[in-house]
């Protein structure tokens, strides 16, 4: 055997070996051509380890980390004090929440009133079909009638508790009032004794006699579970001292734990002063008056809301509602529908509205107009009308308008149970201002004038309300102001029956 091939039998035997038996170099490598090797950890075995628990107790005790925990523990609980100190000093500085009013279901959404039942539904049965509908609009309360038995100005065929074959049956009735109470929709009875004479009550005066049948009828109704009773012209029997009877029976039969049962009336022709004589002296919780329909001038509507904003609570508005007619037959223009639409919902008080307000429904010839259902429904090809086609679309934009505001009321609380403020703006623009405690406020404005208008809103000096320079636009029904736009309060431009609500923020 060679020199050469011994040193390479020595090689072989090398890298053989065990690596902890191989030579190591002086610096911890392994040589390659001088009889050493490499020795290679792999990282994955290398672990580490915490201290002991006996070396944690030999550092625990000593003075520096004694004086770290102490130094830990008081910045702990120093600066858990100071958030406790600040948490306190927020609440007591903060202004208290406002307390919520006392509210009723007839004061959280509109009141809609079929008082013919054949023109909306083909009959009582088909009531209950149109139930969703109404549940769309949010609406709280649906007024139906009056359905009893009656001739015309002849008061000894009345039977209030009788429902006039023609109009349907109590089995009928009672379904409606069930399904629509499922669905968060109260019923109102309308007991207006002569409804289809030449006065409500038979004559000028209403005896004991009458409104003891109403009164025996109200009981009875409302025993078989309907929410409301409605009588018109409440100031003929109102003087009567036998219509607190009439008032007891109805807070007779409201129990704890239930909503309240309702009783409301409707006032014609009398002033703002009588209408608010009339709210606290008759047991009345809801009052429909006519103020809307009667007052032309804008300014002549803007005093009664005024006047009468204390009794939001216990108010009705409509407009054509307290005659049982549409919204559009009573107003200059159809194209103000929306404009009215805006006030109602805006204004302080309850919403009422006759059936097909929603969509701008007008009735002709004095005739109770037919309910136009299916609207979204586009009409087939071939087979348009132009302006049958350009009425539908107006119609769908009029419920939309609807719903969009009937869904902010009930939302927000400065609509719902807002304080009133008068705005001053110009003879022929109303405005007005709605906020409650720290909620966004919204501020109404709505052009009646037949040409534009650029509106400065003023504000009477009044303690802790102020008007921002800017307000947002929520809704509007002029194409040139878009939601979410920023409007400058002391130049607002109206086009000719347009209007907007404007949105701002509580600033404290």
């Amino acid at each position: 055997m060679t020199k050469d091939t011994e040193i390479d039998m020595k090689e072989v035997e090398l890298n053989e070996m065990d690596p902890e038996k191989q030579p190591m170099t002086g610096d911890g490598q392994t040589g390659e051509k001088n009889g050493t090797i490499k020795l290679k950890v792999p990282e994955d075995e290398v672990t580490f380890t915490g201290l002991s628990k006996e070396e944690l107790m030999k550092v625990a005790g000593t003075p520096g980390w004694v004086r770290t925990r102490w130094v830990l523990l008081i910045l702990f609980w120093l600066g858990w004090l100071g958030m406790l100190a600040g948490a306190i000093a927020i609440i007591v500085k903060a202004p208290p929440c406002k307390p919520i009013p006392e509210m009723n279901w007839w004061n959280e959404g509109p009141l809609y009133q079929i008082s013919d039942l054949e023109a909306f539904s083909d009959g009582l049965e088909g009531v209950e079909a149109k139930l969703d509908n109404m549940n769309q609009l949010k609406v709280k309360g649906l007024i139906i009638g009056p359905l009893h038995t009656v001739q015309a100005d002849q008061p000894a065929t009345l039977n209030l508790k009788l429902i006039d074959p023609s109009q349907g049956s109590e089995a009928a009735l009672l379904s409606v009032v069930n399904k629509a109470q499922k669905k968060g929709i109260s019923v109102i009875l309308d007991l207006t004794p002569n409804y289809e004479g030449s006065s409500p009550w038979f004559s000028e005066n209403a005896d004991a006699d009458l409104i003891e049948k109403v009164k025996d009828a109200a009981e009875y109704w409302l025993k078989l579970g309907v929410d409301g009773i409605k009588v018109s012209d409440v100031t003929v029997p109102a003087q009567s001292p036998d219509w607190s009877k009439l008032a007891a029976v109805v807070q007779g039969n409201r129990t704890e734990g239930t909503k309240n049962k309702l009783l409301m009336g409707v006032a014609k022709g009398i002033s703002p002063p009588d209408v608010s004589q009339l709210v606290n002296t008759s047991g009345i919780d809801l009052l429909l008056s006519d103020l809307l329909t009667t007052q032309n001038a804008v300014m002549e509507k803007l005093t009664s809301m005024d006047l009468l904003s204390e009794l939001k609570m216990q108010l009705g508005w409509g407009v054509g509602a307290a005659q049982g007619e549409q919204l559009t037959n009573q107003i200059s223009a159809p194209g103000l529908t929306r404009l009215y639409q805006l006030l109602l919902f805006t204004m302080p008080g309850t919403p009422v509205f006759t059936y097909g307000d929603e969509i701008g429904l007008m009735g002709q010839g004095g005739a109770s107009p037919k309910m136009v259902w299916d609207i979204e429904k586009e009409p087939a090809e071939g087979s348009v009308n132009e302006t049958a086609e350009a009425i539908r679309k107006e119609r769908v934009e009029t419920r939309k308008w609807f719903r969009s505001l009937s869904d902010l009321r009930g939302k927000e609380r400065s609509l719902l149970h807002g304080d009133f403020y008068r705005l001053e703006a110009s003879n022929e623009a109303l405005s007005f201002l709605r906020l409650w405690d720290q909620s966004d406020r919204f501020i109404t404005v709505l052009n009646f004038a037949s040409a534009p208008e650029t509106i400065t809103l003023k504000l009477q000096a009044t303690e802790g309300v102020e008007l921002p320079e800017q307000a947002k636009v929520r809704l509007s029904t002029d194409p040139d102001l878009e939601p979410e736009t920023m409007l400058d309060l002391h130049s607002i431009k109206l086009g000719p029956g347009q209007g907007v609500l404007l949105q701002f923020p509580y600033v404290a």
